[in-house]
């Protein structure tokens, strides 16, 4: 049995991350979508919130399960016995990183081969933090995440504006920019 591993921080998960995990179900026996911690990136939702909007979204496909994990992602293979790692690009600047992290992984776990899918072309835009952004400002959200996921996104962002936080500056990693609302995508 062929077991793969579709890893990422899926914070919110989108049509794109649902595309790659749906393509991947068909060349593997089991696919574990594993909602990861990176400690390089600050989620707006908790571990146990990503796993549970992943697992809705993942609901209809029969051979996936979701799982999450704090730690190397090639720990993570080995204890599954997962001997395929699934990552999607978008751009040629995704390739750069994902082929530095793929021959790292293999450094690290020899048996563990990283399989790129190229996102299909109507999603090639899209990722998390454009998704994040655009909910952030209000923005329309149903052509880049399910219902569900975008419930949350509101509901999440309704909160941090009642609180009185400064949403803006908590999106922008503090940047200055934020305070006058300037967006890159919105």
């Amino acid at each position: 049995m062929r077991v793969a591993i579709c890893p990422g921080s899926y914070d919110p998960v989108t049509y794109g991350h649902i595309n790659i995990i749906e393509r991947s179900a068909r060349m593997f026996d089991r696919v574990i979508a594993v909602v990861m911690v990176n400690i390089t990136k600050k989620t707006v939702f908790t571990l146990d919130c990503r796993m549970k909007m992943l697992r809705r979204a993942t609901a209809h496909i029969s051979n996936v399960e979701v799982d999450g994990y704090d730690g190397l992602v090639t720990e993570y293979a080995d204890i599954r016995n997962a001997d395929v790692m699934v990552r999607g690009l978008r751009a040629v600047t995704d390739f750069e990183y994902e082929f530095q992290m793929a021959m790292i992984n293999k450094k690290l776990n020899p048996k563990l081969e990283t399989v790129f899918i190229n996102s299909d072309v109507h999603l090639i835009y899209l990722s998390s933090s454009v998704v994040r952004e655009v909910a952030c400002f209000g923005g329309h959200l149903s052509e880049f995440v399910p219902p569900a996921v975008e419930k949350r996104l509101r509901e999440h962002f309704r909160e941090q504006k009642s609180s009185g936080l400064n949403f803006r500056i908590k999106m922008n990693g503090g940047n200055e920019k934020g305070v006058h609302g300037k967006s890159q995508f919105a």
